[in-house]
Order: structure tokens, then C-alpha cells, then sequence
């Protein structure tokens, strides 16, 4: 006869092997806390000591926010253009345009007001070759801006503007 083996060390077996995953979740999940923990704990301890340098060599956030408050704005004269005629249209449109000149500070401004006949004549010159279909919708006057700001830094070289800001933009 035959002797069965016994079920009890198989059955011990499948035990441990059904404990061993469970432990190494834990492990897991547990390498995973610490880890998240350590990292949360350096990037305080790393932010913290960032902005004492910052404090301590003067870098607060509020003046870095003044500093932009420096910018000075040029308003320049307000300028009437016949635009060209659009493909089979009878009458011309006329645009009149306010815009404002961004300055990086009141050095710059001293030097661009002497130059504003010159910025005046380069808007000029554009803007009468430009249609109204030309200026349709935020693309259209995205353009003009760029193209503006463009023949503004050449006419002012080696000053520059940051930007150029439309105050009024009216095509009849």
C-alpha cells in the first residue's frame, strides 16, 4: 500500500507563498512613505533655505514687482490713415489709431522723445499700404502690433520699446 503524502507541508508552502507577496507590498508601500516623506522634507528644507539667500541679499518678491512697475508709457499722437482700397471695393477705409509706446524706464524715454518724428513717419508709410481686411480680428491687429513694434525699435535703434499698446483702433 501506498502511503498518501501529506497535505500539511504543501499546505505550508502555499502559506508562506501567499505571505510573501503580502510582505512585500508592505515593504513597498512602506520604501514608497519614506521616500515621499524625504522628498517632501528636502524640497521644504531646500525652498526654505532659498528664500533666506533671497532675503539676505535683498531679492524680495515685491521688488522684483516694482521693477516692472518702472516701465514708463509714451502716449503718441493720435494718427488718421487712408488704408488702401480692398479688391472691388469703391471707397478707401480710414483708420484712426491711439497707441501708447512700453518704455523699460524713464532713461529710455528721454532718449525715444526726441525720435517721435521718426516713429511717426514709419507708422505712416505702413499703415497706408495695409487694407481693412488686413486688420480683421484679434490676428489681424496681433500682426499690426508685431509689425509696429518692429519699425518702432529700427526707427529708434539703439533705443527700444517693449511693446506697443493699442489705446483706440477705429476703421471706417
Amino acid at each position: 500500500m501506498a502511503k498518501k503524502p501529506k497535505k500539511a507541508p504543501a499546505a505550508e508552502g502555499e502559506e508562506g507563498a501567499a505571505e510573501a507577496p503580502k510582505s512585500k507590498k508592505k515593504l513597498i508601500i512602506i520604501a514608497a512613505a519614506v521616500l515621499l516623506l524625504g522628498g517632501g522634507g528636502g524640497g521644504f528644507f531646500f525652498m526654505k533655505s532659498r528664500a533666506a539667500h533671497a532675503d539676505a541679499h535683498g531679492e524680495h518678491a515685491a521688488e522684483k514687482v516694482d521693477l516692472k512697475a518702472q516701465a514708463v508709457f509714451l502716449d503718441m499722437r493720435d494718427m488718421l490713415v487712408n488704408l488702401s482700397p480692398d479688391p472691388g471695393a469703391t471707397k478707401a477705409n480710414v483708420l484712426k489709431l491711439r497707441v501708447a509706446l512700453e518704455l523699460k524706464d524713464a532713461k529710455v524715454e528721454a532718449t525715444v522723445k526726441p525720435l517721435m518724428p521718426r516713429v511717426e513717419d514709419a507708422f505712416q508709410t505702413y499703415l497706408r499700404e495695409i487694407r481693412a481686411s488686413d486688420l480683421a480680428g484679434s490676428t489681424g491687429l496681433y500682426r499690426l502690433r508685431e509689425e509696429l513694434l518692429r519699425r518702432v525699435n529700427i526707427a529708434l535703434h539703439p533705443a527700444k520699446a517693449e511693446a506697443v499698446l493699442f489705446k483706440d483702433v477705429i476703421v471706417q
